[in-house]
């Protein structure tokens, strides 16, 4: 008898639990965070988590989503595209996440956005900007503006300012998605569309620690500009070992090593570098007023040096915001017997969408799902990042 009562309580125990758990659940919006904390992209990746973290509270202090509170669940994808995946299917099937904030980069959203659209999650990356990478599918949208299209403002730029760009030559980063691409695809191409006269792209590994050899071989075809895809730190020891090797001309490059962070990393060598960049931390009130608060928050976490908003960063923050706009249009109410449907109510909420937020005012998206954001055109001097240029967003899709 005993022993029954035991079992009985014990049971009664486990539902309250269950039954709490469950009450506690359902007062809660579930966003999941698929970051890079480890890896290859960690130093340019890591400070994700600190911009996601800020427009969280800044949500939940003012009421949340639809009255309820948001819960973050967070996975380091080691910037690894299998764990990528990983993460999408936790997501779903272990934390009832409503939506996916990353993964970060091209080569992991290019693995997890199948996952997505087979279990119905909506997935928006903040890094990712592999023209084409939302193909056909429905759940993948994205923040950001692609290489090739903020590239070819670059370009315009040096056009416009009258800056000698009748030879250039590529340097790029082989082991790395975006930087391959953007050195064997999307810089030739574009090269080739504005009557630039450029050589075989020179490729260099991301661990080389001697880029002397690639660096001659450019130098001896006497250009004017260097265009250059690397992540920062490769990127650093490229544009050190041009300059040492006597080139004077302007290095120039799109978005991947735009970090206005890593100065330290190309020095006083880097005075002329041009690149593009999808935010401006001085646009405005709303620009300055979060910049303050990563670099705060990052000052707190022990990443001090992170003190400007990289446009990844920016775009996380906006990204949250966005899901908050659209799960309010959705009506969502974090039920976890309605997950399937509100997960595709989210995504269809996005259709037709407008957002205003720190990386661009009315964005909207194309019919690929990819935001249409501005671009800034950035020139490293005496160790300071200054605004040079800027594109306005193209415009909306009528309709």
């Amino acid at each position: 008898m005993a022993m029954k009562w035991t079992m009985a309580l014990a049971g009664a125990a486990v539902s309250v639990m269950a039954l709490g758990a469950g009450g506690a659940f359902a007062q809660d919006i579930t966003i999941g965070l698929a970051m890079v904390k480890s890896g290859p992209l960690k130093t340019v990746g890591e400070a994700t988590e600190t911009s996601v973290d800020i427009a969280v509270e800044e949500i939940n202090a003012k009421g949340g989503i639809n009255g309820k509170k948001i819960k973050l669940v967070k996975f380091d994808t080691g910037s690894d595209p299998k764990q990528a995946a990983t993460a999408t299917q936790k997501f779903v099937q272990d934390d009832n996440a409503l939506a996916i904030v990353g993964p970060f980069s091209s080569g992991e959203a290019a693995v997890a956005f199948p996952v997505g659209e087979r279990l119905g999650i909506i997935q928006m990356p903040n890094a990712a900007s592999t023209p084409g990478l939302t193909g056909n599918f429905s759940y993948a949208w994205r923040l950001t503006a692609d290489e090739g299209k903020q590239f070819t403002r670059l370009i315009a730029t040096l056009r416009n300012k009258n800056i000698k760009l009748d030879k250039a030559e590529i340097m790029y980063v082989s082991d790395e998605r975006v930087s391959n691409i953007s050195g064997t695809q999307f810089y030739p191409a574009i090269f080739k569309a504005s009557n630039i006269a450029f050589g075989e792209p020179v490729a260099f590994q991301y661990k080389s620690f001697d880029v002397a050899p690639q660096v001659a071989q450019v130098l001896e075809r006497k250009p004017d500009v260097v265009a250059l895809a690397a992540t920062p730190d490769s990127a650093g020891k490229v544009i050190k070992e041009l300059r040492r090797q006597g080139f004077q001309g302007r290095v120039i490059g799109s978005q991947i090593f735009a970090d206005p962070n890593a100065l330290d990393l190309f020095g006083r060598d880097a005075d002329g570098l041009l690149i593009v960049a999808g935010y401006w931390s001085d646009r405005n009130d709303a620009t300055r007023s979060f910049t303050k608060k990563f670099a705060d928050e990052n000052a707190k976490r022990g990443l001090s040096t992170k003190k400007i908003p990289h446009h990844t960063d920016a775009q996380a923050y906006d990204i949250v915001y966005l899901l908050k706009q659209a799960m309010e249009k959705a009506n969502v109410t974090g039920d976890p017997a309605k997950l399937a449907a509100e997960r595709t109510a989210i995504r269809d909420a996005m259709k037709g969408i407008r957002f205003t937020g720190v990386t661009g005012d009315n964005t909207c998206f194309n019919a690929a799902r990819d935001a249409q954001l501005p671009g800034f055109v950035i020139e490293i001097k005496d160790l300071k990042w200054n605004l040079f240029d800027q594109h306005p967003a193209d415009p909306c899709p009528q309709g």
